[in-house]
């Protein structure tokens, strides 16, 4: 029976590597996660410099706090992405409620644009995470305007397989909805 979000073996050693100061560690986990994390943040942030920026202080964070990583709750991908997306809201609400006019403004706007753009940086992340012939069936499916029988045909495979495929995919974008953080890590930062 297989064990559900098992972590691989090398996520413990990177994060002991990271415990010990290994700069060496932290350049391996910039060079494996930052396009997950600049595309986490820039989903929810919605600008490119500030995802820029929200970037770099997660690679800071990571650094300053590997012990937060727990290889029992899931993989170092996961852990990355949850602090990513904590820090991303965060980073939305504080900028959202500067910019309240005082006396005025709607806190349950700001909630609910919060709200969008966790669902926003859940559903991409989730897209990012599922097996590349999901990825690919969604792709052509639904970006590239393909029915089941072409995915098929594009795919190489059955048209009974294609629409597993594109049901198992809609069915992992459709959580998106289900909770406001990406799978795995709840809790603090």
């Amino acid at each position: 029976m297989a064990t559900k979000d098992v972590p691989p073996r090398g996520d413990r050693k990177m994060q002991q590597r990271l415990a010990r100061g290994e700069a060496a560690a932290l350049g391996e986990m910039y060079d494996r996660f930052a396009s997950l994390v600049h595309g986490l943040a820039h989903r929810v942030l919605g600008d490119e410099k500030a995802a820029d920026t929200l970037t770099r202080e997660v690679f800071a964070h990571l650094w300053e706090h590997p012990e937060t990583y727990d290889p029992g709750k899931g993989p170092l991908r996961t852990w990355v992405a949850g602090v990513t997306h904590r820090l991303a809201v965060q980073r939305l609400r504080d900028s959202e409620t500067a910019a309240l006019p005082e006396g005025g403004g709607s806190l349950a706007d700001l909630e609910r644009k919060v709200r969008r753009a966790s669902v926003a940086a859940r559903a991409d992340y989730i897209v990012h995470s599922m097996p590349a012939p999901l990825r690919r069936a969604l792709d052509l499916a639904y970006f590239q305007r393909r029915d089941y029988r072409q995915t098929a045909v594009d795919l190489g495979v059955t048209e009974d397989e294609a629409r597993r495929r594109l049901r198992l995919g809609l069915q992992l974008l459709s959580t998106a909805h289900d909770a406001g953080t990406p799978p795995g890590h709840g809790g603090a930062v």
